[in-house]
């Protein structure tokens, strides 16, 4: 896509195998971009290890990215810890020279419990990184773009979930409705210096994180795997559920220069099973 050759992008959440941030991340490396990864790297409380990009896991996809050939830096970023934001940001800017590009990937997707059951500390952890983090690291990352003074991209990457309602997903719903609110505000605020904000609102992708909310789900229902699986396509016009390059070829569209008067969208990634 023209416009993206040499660019500079962070990817949070992305250091897990076979998740959206990887698929993001080899997608704009493909484009030419240099791209800063990053993920928890250590576990902590409802956050355990096989939840979250791992240092070792997070080294080793970097490693792999850069035998592909890629100019790849790899963070270990807490989304909560301001400090570490602006070290992740610094960081970026002294490897590769500037910022174009911020993906607000990190996510959890997976305390799946009933409204009535939802704790606090359920609902702070999920708020705290969906939204917060995506909040904390548009304002490191937008100060960055101000500064350099010609512009850059922010996307979102949200869900179907932030545009209805899912049982037993409260919080998650919650923050992803939230983000939509974060884009359209931070994209009517930064528009003056051209910078574009937008969102991805991707359908189920079976990632780690969608193959744990598939069991989960298929349970509630009283069905395997497969047979969930199989009613939710059935429901899908495209007949599919959605693949995580479906996302990052979105990504890679709204970082492009083809993109540049798109600002404040909530994108439907759902293979028509969200239009509005």
């Amino acid at each position: 896509m023209y416009g993206l050759e040499g660019k500079v992008a962070i990817i949070t959440g992305a250091g897990r195998r076979h998740g959206l941030g990887e698929a993001i991340a080899r997608r704009l490396l493909a484009e030419g971009c240099r791209v800063a990864i990053s993920d928890l790297g250590t576990p902590g409380p409802l956050m355990e290890a096989q939840r979250i990009g791992t240092h070792a896991e997070l080294q080793a996809l970097a490693e792999d990215m850069r035998a592909a050939g890629g100019q790849v830096l790899a963070l270990e970023l807490d989304v909560r810890d301001e400090g570490q934001i602006d070290a992740a940001v610094a960081a970026t800017v002294e490897q590769f020279g500037r910022l174009d590009v911020l993906v607000n990937n990190a996510g959890i997707g997976y305390l799946m419990q009933p409204l009535l059951e939802t704790s606090r500390e359920s609902w702070r952890a999920v708020l705290d990184v969906n939204l917060t983090g995506a909040f904390l690291c548009t304002r490191a990352a937008a100060a960055q773009m101000v500064r350099q003074g010609d512009g850059g991209r922010i996307i979102n990457i949200a869900s179907q979930a932030a545009k209805s309602g899912h049982r037993h997903l409260a919080a998650y719903t919650a923050s992803k409705h939230g983000l939509i609110g974060l884009t359209r505000t931070a994209a009517v605020e930064l528009g003056e210096h051209r910078i574009t904000v937008n969102a991805i609102c991707p359908n189920h992708v079976t990632t780690g994180l969608g193959a744990e909310q598939n069991e989960y789900f298929a349970r509630l229902r009283g069905l395997s795997v497969d047979e969930y699986l199989r009613q939710m396509r059935s429901r899908i016009p495209l007949g599919r559920v959605g693949l995580a390059g479906d996302t990052a070829a979105a990504c890679a569209f709204l970082c492009s220069d083809e993109a540049a008067y798109i600002t404040g969208e909530a994108m439907n990634v759902s293979g028509g099973v969200e239009m509005h």
